[in-house]
């Protein structure tokens, strides 16, 4: 995508919608400039329709250690590393602290029975934004929470023609998952070492919205999932759409913001 958005003095009846959400977005963080060159997006509940799958995989494996899990934990908790929401779980209702490798023992189980579940389709609206993305000349990346194997091998097949296992950042990359920065500054290295203000985020949960803020990226939320958009708001998202498909017909004008300004 060729241009930048820079910082405008213009008063928002003075440009478009979307150019007015980013020049809010570069006031807050006090960029100069907006140059995306790459999108980073989270996978469950933004690539794939796999959230319901999730909840019920979490609710039962839970169950089995005597961890009351239910659909809003699953949802709220959402992109963070699982052996992470573990932990916090197991210490909130048992009050008790565990190593990263019992907690990694009830991920397994986890895992096993979402697995065993029906396979999540592609989460519509993606394809086409992803050929609009690239027809743009923006490179495309993953930041999951995940760190399954056979996850990863489904996103290089459905999207290899965008995507390649580089640009991909798993729960294995960083010590720290959302809501921190860290996966999104890990996507911003594996990108080729990019700035926040030259990649935009794609996020559908609380926490993931947050770590994309707290990375200082401009932060598109998606609301795929039952939770209010209140809730994404207040964790910061520069803009909101109820539905992926919306977020692609309206790619054509977010795109347009970036290339017809030039302050």
């Amino acid at each position: 995508m060729k241009g930048c958005i820079r910082r405008s003095a213009e008063t928002a009846d003075g440009i478009s919608h979307f150019s007015f959400l980013i020049s809010h977005y570069l006031d807050k963080h006090g960029f100069e400039a907006l140059c995306p060159k790459a999108v980073l997006f989270d996978m469950d509940g933004v690539l794939y329709d796999s959230m319901p799958n999730h909840a019920v995989a979490w609710q039962r494996s839970m169950a089995k250690f005597g961890i009351n899990m239910t659909a809003h934990d699953a949802y709220a908790t959402e992109g963070a590393r699982g052996v992470d929401t573990i932990r916090e779980m197991v210490y909130r209702q048992q009050g008790r602290e565990i190593t990263e490798q019992e907690a990694q023992l009830m991920y397994d189980e986890k895992t096993h029975l979402f697995h065993e579940m029906p396979t999540p389709s592609v989460m519509d609206g993606i394809p086409e934004l992803m050929s609009q993305i690239a027809a743009d000349g923006l490179q495309v990346g993953v930041v999951t929470g995940s760190g399954q194997r056979p996850l990863i091998n489904r996103l290089l097949r459905d999207f290899g023609q965008y995507l390649d296992e580089q640009h991909i950042v798993t729960a294995y990359d960083v010590k720290r998952g959302k809501p921190n920065p860290d996966p999104y500054l890990m996507g911003l290295q594996k990108m080729g070492g990019l700035e926040p203000w030259q990649a935009l985020v794609v996020e559908n949960a609380p926490l993931g919205v947050h770590a994309g803020v707290a990375a200082r990226i401009l932060t598109i939320a998606v609301n795929t999932g039952p939770l209010p958009d209140e809730i994404l708001m207040h964790e910061g998202a520069d803009v909101i759409f109820s539905k992926m498909t919306g977020l692609s017909a309206a790619w054509p004008q977010l795109a347009q913001a970036f290339k017809n300004q030039n302050f």
